[in-house]
């Protein structure tokens, strides 16, 4: 599959400051659940190898059902590339009975100067079928736009 679910968004604070968002956990989880979600780090390892898995549960899942349970999506994440304060790459796993949710994401979160801040740009592939691509980068833009809010308050 070809598809490729993108999202970008100019923040004003240094590379650093975003990068090191990416790897503090108390910052991903606060930042990273898209509007309408709230997240739980279960387990935390932010090293090349290592990684961590969220439960991001539905505030409403009446409109939206999860892909774990009704109400929640629990995804194991992977490091597979951290390059200070360049890139973050992530290979993201759901845990999901129906086959559409399966396989491997790929998540790379690229970092560059902009000026006195920082264009951060999200590349997604191997996107499982089931997660529609609207939806999927609707959910990136609400990630981005928290992190913005994140990383610009500090």
């Amino acid at each position: 599959m070809d598809r490729i679910d993108r999202g970008s968004r100019v923040m004003d604070a240094a590379p650093e400051t975003v990068y090191n968002a990416l790897l503090d956990r108390e910052a991903l989880r606060s930042w990273l659940p898209p509007q309408g979600m709230r997240g739980r780090i279960d387990r935390w390892d932010p090293r090349p190898g290592g990684g961590f898995r969220m439960t991001l549960t539905y505030l409403d899942a009446s409109e939206s059902p999860g892909k774990s349970s009704d109400a929640t999506d629990v995804v194991e994440i992977a490091f597979a590339e951290l390059v200070s304060p360049q890139r973050v790459v992530q290979r993201a796993v759901f845990e999901a009975e129906d086959p559409a949710f399966a396989g491997t994401m790929t998540m790379v979160w690229d970092l560059a100067e902009a000026g006195d801040g920082t264009e951060v740009t999200v590349t997604a592939t191997d996107v499982p079928p089931g997660i529609g691509q609207a939806d999927h980068e609707a959910g990136i833009a609400s990630s981005l736009a928290n992190l913005a809010a994140y990383v610009e308050a500090k």
